[in-house]
């Protein structure tokens, strides 16, 4: 699935100002900037589900959130991709990302039961506009490994072969930015390691690369940029070796454990592991 963006033009307003930690790196990246959130907030009816929340996304690189259940992850990825409106704040889009879709994998994937692999890929190709569909869905399959799976009906599949498909759709046309909302929840370690390898490959194309996970360890090895979300508000965010430095840990985990609220206790971290 992917999106139509709203087209918020760019400022040069500065972003509300924030309780959150930002770290940089000593080596500071020239990357330009595609997507910035400045002051979000979104609520369900009364029940606040961000505040404040500013940031943002680079292209060529890959963006973590990381945070304990309920924090929040999905609704940003939701506003950031232009399927929720803020309640409050904007989405700026800069550059490519004004005019054109937005990739988007759901936590949830589906697809028509009774297409192919192929044919899936092929008609949302159709759909977005992408040139040659026919060939964009092959290359797609090519990029997640699932050439070989094209005749295969989309009912067939395994989980994980699912999450691939999924992936293989959000990039279909080349968009300047992917979102992935938890794209190896539920996969065996390899396949989980073959979903960041695919994310880190798009952002060394260019691709400004989204994701959330609770895999921390994945995270600490493939991500340019970690935000860490609780409780609707980002705690503290930069790359993942300046936060070790500053709080003098070794582990992204350790950054995690230093940075949610104190009740948040283990259990948000049980089965979260640095491997």
């Amino acid at each position: 699935m992917s999106t139509n963006t709203p087209t918020t033009p760019s400022t040069d307003a500065e972003p509300e100002s924030s309780d959150a930690e930002t770290t940089q790196s000593d080596d500071v990246s020239d990357r330009p900037a595609v997507l910035e959130a400045d002051g979000i907030d979104h609520a369900y009816g009364t029940v606040s589900v961000l505040e404040a929340v500013s940031t943002t996304v680079d292209a060529g690189a890959v963006t973590a959130l990381i945070g304990p259940n309920g924090s929040g992850k999905t609704t940003l990825l939701r506003v950031l991709a232009g399927l929720l409106e803020p309640t409050a704040g904007s989405v700026i889009y800069r550059g490519d990302a004004v005019a054109r879709r937005i990739g988007y994998l759901p936590q949830q994937p589906a697809f028509r039961p009774g297409f192919t692999v192929l044919e899936t890929l092929r008609f949302y190709s159709s759909l977005v506009g992408a040139d040659e569909a026919e060939t964009d869905a092959m290359d797609r399959l090519e990029t997640v490994g699932l050439a070989d799976a094209a005749d295969r009906p989309v009912k067939a599949l395994s989980g994980g072969m699912t999450r691939l498909v999924g992936i293989a759709q959000a990039t279909i046309g080349d968009p300047p930015v992917v979102v992935l909302d938890e794209p190896a929840s539920g996969l065996d370690p390899g396949m989980s390691r073959h979903v960041f390898e695919i994310a880190s490959e798009l952002a060394a194309e260019g691709t400004a690369v989204l994701l959330s996970s609770h895999d921390l360890g994945l995270v600490d090895r493939t991500a340019d940029e970690v935000v860490v979300l609780d409780d609707g508000r980002i705690v503290r965010q930069g790359p993942p070796d300046a936060m070790r430095a500053t709080l003098e840990v070794d582990s992204l985990r350790a950054v995690y454990e230093e940075s949610v609220a104190a009740d948040a206790g283990t259990v948000r971290v049980q089965g979260v592991t640095d491997e």
